[in-house]
């Protein structure tokens, strides 16, 4: 559809969220007449100027239905609409395709890495001279950055946002890893790939080839230009790592910047920090600004922190893990350990004070581990369909113990018992006393309690944080809180 054709048309804002209030803004501008409906009356509250909220309903004269990102496509809002449906990041598609130049979207998606690969694409393109902003999933409407005038757009887009966004083709797209997620949303995971492999219609597809599911979409992306990411030496169409450096095999950039500048580190890391390489390459970013990008890029917080250190305990909020593929990350690099960084520790006879929740990450992007520690694991939540089974075959026999909370937690308690039945499991549940305190307050002590001086306390919960907080930061900020409190039980 052409933005033109929305002057006096009647629209339905399926959501009132950031992406739906940012959308209603656009169709305004554009001349349409705009309806904002929301499952939650209470967020149809200071609506943009000339917006009026509806019921959860299709208006009868409706042209056009902009959805929220997470609104099911069985949902019966959306699933009788006879005219299109489609999401925020389409029609910011749309209006850009109107515009005499448009800026060129480089995206990424991918079941983990998205945001910390926008966010080094950010920087790099900054470095290289260029007015650029992350935007989309990350938290900047594109609807928003496409109407600010902009040279270029790092993109990060959902499975959800793809699946409403039938025509966008970035200049150049990424796939970074495809693992269980969502599937109570999409059906399967052939229907959550075939959602992520909508980022590589354009010109460059690149994917992270050390990922099966993620190489089988490249091979088969219609794009002229295929570039694989690999943590190995990497081939004549690859960025990789050889010698101590990430390297441009695909573009011709030669050694691009050593790996020790990279941050966070470790595998994860470093797939992220290819594939944002890649993507600015492919728009002709010069190797001197991707190694500049690339060494000022510091990693948002709730990703591998270290927010507190309470009688040779480390504790680390990886609460940015929302599915088992981030969790095993996160266990991998808190049981390979790393450099000490992050708050010093707190003893029974130091701990002065909440002052320990400011983030460290250890200088090898691992969480910082003392040497021959093991890992408390803190997990639970939403698992949307995800299975934990190889998650746990993986590490919990490895680990000293874990405490499971969330409307899921009976999953990963008998996982637990099937693969590592040695290993102690403990449920918080809303019932127990200490859970009083908050849930993450007392999840925080019992794993205090099982840990030994030299361990790491891991939250890295494998499931979606909205049965008891707000969102994955909140649920950060909670443990952080908790640590800290404990920290300064002991003072």
């Amino acid at each position: 559809m052409k933005p033109d054709e929305l002057r006096g048309a009647h629209v339905l804002v399926a959501g009132a969220g950031i992406s739906g209030r940012a959308a209603a803004v656009a169709l305004l501008r554009l001349g349409a007449r705009v309806t904002v409906t929301d499952a939650r009356p209470e967020a149809l509250t200071d609506l943009p100027e000339g917006a009026v909220a509806g019921r959860e309903e299709l208006p009868s004269d409706v042209a056009l239905v902009v959805t929220g990102p997470g609104r099911r496509p069985d949902h019966p809002l959306v699933a009788g609409a006879r005219v299109p449906v489609v999401g925020e990041p389409e029609l910011a598609w749309w209006i850009a395709q109107a515009q005499p130049l448009p800026a060129p979207w480089l995206a990424v998606t991918g079941t983990n890495g998205k945001t910390t690969t926008v966010g080094m694409l950010e920087a790099i393109l900054r470095a290289a001279g260029q007015d650029a902003v992350a935007c989309g999933n990350v938290g900047h409407p594109v609807v928003t950055a496409v109407g600010e005038g902009r040279d270029v757009l790092a993109v990060e887009l959902s499975s959800f946002q793809l699946h409403w966004s039938p025509s966008i083709v970035p200049a150049a797209g990424c796939v970074l890893n495809v693992a269980e997620d969502h599937l109570d949303w999409h059906g399967s995971m052939a229907a959550y790939a075939a959602a992520k492999a909508r980022a590589l219609r354009g010109p460059v597809a690149v994917c992270g080839v050390d990922d099966p599911a993620a190489a089988a979409l490249l091979a088969a992306a219609p794009a002229p230009m295929r570039v694989g990411v690999t943590i190995a030496v990497p081939g004549p169409d690859q960025l990789g790592v050889d010698g101590g450096a990430l390297v441009d095999r695909a573009f011709g950039g030669g050694a691009l910047v050593d790996v020790a500048a990279v941050t966070p580190g470790g595998p994860s890391g470093l797939t992220d920090a290819l594939a944002a390489a890649a993507l600015a390459r492919a728009y002709g970013v010069p190797p001197v600004a991707v190694a500049a990008g690339l060494a000022a890029f510091r990693p948002g917080g709730h990703r591998g922190a270290v927010v507190a250190r309470v009688d040779g305990v480390t504790y680390v909020n990886d609460s940015k893990a929302t599915n088992p593929h981030a969790a095993d990350a996160a266990l991998t690099a808190a049981m390979a350990g790393g450099p000490s960084s992050g708050p010093p520790n707190r003893s029974a006879a130091d701990a002065h004070g909440a002052t320990t929740t400011t983030p460290g990450v250890a200088a090898s992007g691992a969480p910082a581990v003392a040497a021959g520690g093991a890992v408390v694991w803190i997990a639970g939540g939403l698992l949307k369909g995800a299975s934990v089974d190889a998650l746990v075959a993986a590490h919990g026999p490895a680990l000293r113990a874990a405490v499971v909370i969330g409307t899921d937690r009976a999953e990963i308690a008998s996982a637990m018992r099937r693969h590592a039945p040695d290993v102690p499991v403990v449920e918080v549940t809303p019932g127990d006393d200490d859970a009083m305190a908050g849930i993450m307050t007392a999840a925080v002590r019992r794993a205090a309690a099982l840990a030994r001086p030299g361990d790491t306390v891991l939250l890295a919960p494998a499931a979606a944080s909205m049965d008891q907080f707000t969102d994955y930061a909140a649920r950060g900020d909670a443990f952080a809180a908790a640590a800290a409190a404990l920290a300064g039980s002991r003072s």
